[in-house]
């Protein structure tokens, strides 16, 4: 199987492809649409697009956009669009996220987990900025270190990690400013592993033994133990709503 099938697969479980429970996901997109939420959100590495899609569904009159370069994701997405009846609200584009553009700015913007496709906050919030309306808000979700990590977490996650103080300042240097933010807790973080590693595993064992039951096993497997013996104990994930610092 191919890298995007195995995380289809694990994500399938929770609610967001992001260490964020059911109740942070709701709260941090009210915070981002207030006084947005009859105007346009844009989400960069959509995937199935679940922030747009339940964004479009709590409010009546937003209008949404995801830029994904998954394209089976995106017919995914547009599925669950029309059963809870946002499809005609919401326009999927097929694209790698650095060369999306837009004739009419957004009034909200979503990066979660997909700064890494910019080359890191700097870049993802400079390119942002052109396709966000004046007084837009950007909701930006990175992974921090909380305390110093080990050599494996290290070389599992490179050198662009920064610890919180470290994201916030990057931030900052960009020209931006948080209004609000979220650290995920130990129990969110923990659940969100739970859940990759178990929907993959229960995949796998409804399988007949063959190529793709075993590598769905090795791979989770794989991810437990680096999770339980390398990075538990000092990633941590961060989600804030910017603005403009001018």
């Amino acid at each position: 199987m191919e890298r995007q099938e195995i995380s289809r697969i694990a994500h399938r479980d929770h609610p967001v492809a992001a260490p964020l429970s059911d109740e942070a996901v709701r709260e941090l997109l009210e915070r981002l649409l207030r006084g947005r939420a009859d105007g346009r959100l844009l989400d960069l590495g959509c995937g199935e697009a679940p922030w747009p899609v339940r964004a479009l569904a709590a409010h009546p009159e937003l209008r949404a956009v995801g830029v994904d370069t998954d394209p089976d994701a995106l017919r995914r997405a547009l599925r669950t669009a029309e059963r809870l009846g946002v499809a005609r609200r919401i326009g999927l584009h097929h694209r790698d996220v650095r060369e999306f553009t837009a004739a009419e700015p957004f009034d909200a913007v979503l990066c979660v987990g997909a700064a890494y496709a910019f080359g890191g906050i700097g870049p993802a919030l400079e390119a942002i900025g052109p396709l966000l309306a004046p007084g837009g808000a950007v909701l930006l979700g990175e992974t921090y270190w909380e305390r110093e990590p080990s050599d494996p977490a290290r070389e599992l996650f490179g050198d662009g990690v920064l610890d919180l103080a470290g994201t916030v300042a990057a931030v900052r240097t960009a020209g931006w400013l948080p209004v609000a933010g979220h650290t995920s807790t130990r129990a969110e973080l923990d659940a969100y592993e739970w859940a990759w590693t178990g929907a993959l595993t229960d995949w796998a064992l409804d399988r007949p033994p063959g190529p793709e039951r075993e590598q769905a096993l090795r791979t989770a497997d794989t991810h437990r133990a680096q999770w339980l013996d390398g990075y538990r104990d000092c990633f941590g994930f961060v989600t804030l709503v910017l603005r403009r610092a001018s």
